[in-house]
């Protein structure tokens, strides 16, 4: 595992950085100006990136690690900020403030390596002219110099002799050689900061570790910072100095990798390090996964986006009557044909659960009040340890209908926990009591 060096240079801080998305909904909607919503595809991160670290971005698939990472390189509208102080002494930029040439010129510092080496070489371009282009569109070098530089990438990144590449196309590479090829590219304009995104995911696994260790000689002898985003752990574990574990848009734990792997606190992190195989034949599988999928981006839930998978939320964790109606879709896939259609004629489908908030209002469509008090009553009597049941206030039977009252949800922000930060209610702020 690499060593992080204890700097205190940040190359990168990210601020308050927020990526939304709007939705495009119908012609109907957007003639008559109605709001279509929008995707928090990244909602409210913040970090430093050391320089000389590997930090890692890891979660599952519309996390928005990958959104994340693009908008360190402007790629993507942002707002909030992200700083870069360039290690030779020029000014401090926010790259989310820039456009146009200065953005191009920043890009200098700072590339990217793409998740598919076959989509991000040119298969026109010879692989002399693809690694050497950004020294053409920069006007760096031509000529001589311009094929002197191509080759010296190139029998880097380990494409040697470099001559029986040059006039090669990518079709006339393997996956490993590619990603080598898109590397020497992102190297040739001397940057300070690589983001990888899945560098390894399409390649052999026979080959993965050698181009992951390409990339730390490349690191040592450059004096390279990185941003490695991958949903593989067993990589983040062998290849990051800090891993930074995202869900729904948000950073949700932070920490040095030995310390994520060796304690993790955050029940999403608990719950991703179960998921990794176990190469032992006699290891049973994780039966205690997360259960549900990942929410809508579009519709984060309240409080801590993870509550709804969560085995150990708390009364305080943002429960919302959209909860109340999964728990009940959830109950009904468990009991006869026969309950089923007696339960759904007595309150409908529930639909208006999905856009109420703070208090739930159950009511009869074919029976009344007391058989709605009644049902539930037989779901929480299946299962009590239901985290949700910790977060109704109260149940109130009225002539509108049953009424459930939830406990307000506290502000999860990350916060200090021994050498990490997470952001849980398990783990508040110093001096205050962890709820349960």
């Amino acid at each position: 595992m690499p060593t992080k060096p204890d700097t205190g240079d940040p190359v990168l801080q990210v601020d308050d950085l927020k990526i939304h998305f709007a939705l495009r909904g119908s012609g109907l909607a957007r003639l008559l100006g109605r709001d279509t919503g929008t995707v928090k595809a990244v909602d409210g991160v913040n970090l430093d990136l050391e320089r000389g670290e590997v930090l890692g971005l890891v979660g599952e698939s519309g996390s928005g690690k990958t959104t994340l990472g693009r908008a360190m390189l402007g790629l993507v509208p942002a707002t909030g900020s992200i700083r870069h102080h360039p290690g030779d002494g020029s000014p401090t930029t926010d790259i989310a403030g820039l456009r146009g040439a200065a953005l191009r010129h920043r890009r200098t510092r700072l590339q990217m390596v793409f998740q598919d080496p076959h989509a991000a070489l040119n298969p026109s371009m010879d692989i002399e002219t693809a690694v050497g282009h950004p020294l053409v569109i920069h006007k760096r070098a031509s000529g001589a110099d311009l094929r002197a530089r191509v080759v010296a990438a190139l029998e880097r990144v380990g494409l040697a002799p470099a001559e029986q590449f040059l006039g090669k196309y990518p079709s006339d590479l393997s996956g490993g050689q590619k990603q080598r090829a898109v590397i020497a590219r992102a190297i040739i304009l001397d940057p300070e900061v690589l983001i990888a995104d899945e560098p390894v995911s399409m390649l052999d696994m026979s080959v993965r570790a050698k181009i992951l260790q390409l990339m730390l000689d490349l690191k040592d002898q450059l004096g390279l910072t990185y941003v490695y985003i991958t949903h593989d752990l067993a990589t983040a574990k062998f290849f990051c100095d800090r891993v930074a574990i995202m869900y729904l848009g948000r950073v949700v734990e932070i920490g040095p990798t030995e310390e994520i792997f060796a304690n993790p606190r955050h029940p999403y992190t608990q719950a991703l390090l179960r998921a990794i195989p176990d190469m032992d034949p006699n290891t049973p599988f994780a039966r205690d996964l997360p259960r549900g999928e990942i929410p809508d981006a579009a519709r984060p839930p309240r409080g801590c986006s993870f509550h709804p998978r969560c085995p150990l939320a708390t009364a305080t964790c943002g429960w919302e009557p959209r909860d109340l109606k999964a728990l009940v879709e959830e109950h009904w896939t468990r009991v006869p044909v026969a309950q089923y259609e007696r339960e759904h004629a007595l309150v409908g489908g529930l639909a208006d659960l999905d856009h109420s908030e703070g208090r739930a209002v159950v009511t009869p469509r074919g029976g009344t009040v007391a058989d709605v008090e009644a049902m539930f009553d037989r779901i929480r009597t299946e299962n009590s340890a239901e985290p949700l049941w910790r977060g109704v206030a109260s149940t109130t039977a009225t002539a509108e209908g049953l009424v459930f009252e939830f406990v307000p949800s506290d502000e999860v922000l990350l916060r200090a926990s021994g050498p990490s930060e997470v952001a849980c209610v398990l783990y508040p702020p110093e001096g205050a009591a962890a709820h349960t």
